[in-house]
């Protein structure tokens, strides 16, 4: 069995996760790409991912440290979550997550 990863990218204001997940596999591995819609739908949507068996979770530099810190803290310690890093992201006003999702 290939193992299963996942890459999270954020995209303010996406309602239902669910619709925003594809799966690209290969015979190295089963990657999800999943979209995000904030912070919290990134939490839910971590833990379910490592309910369905990802063992690896990297997330797109629109998350900031602190969504990473949100996220890792969800899956838990024996789940590696990585981030793709940017001081701000062009494709979000050159902002991250942290400085859009302030309430969360």
């Amino acid at each position: 069995m290939v193992p299963q990863l996942a890459f999270m990218y954020v995209a303010p204001g996406a309602k239902d996760y669910k619709d925003l997940k594809v799966t690209v596999a290969n015979d190295f591995a089963s990657m999800y790409v999943i979209g995000v819609g904030n912070y919290d739908q990134a939490e839910k949507a971590a833990k379910e991912l490592v309910a369905e068996g990802v063992k690896i979770i990297e997330l797109c530099g629109g998350f900031g440290a602190i969504g990473l810190a949100r996220v890792k803290k969800a899956v838990g310690p024996g789940i590696p979550v990585g981030a793709v890093r940017f001081d701000f992201h062009p494709a979000m006003g050159f902002k991250t997550g942290d400085d859009l999702f302030p309430e969360q």
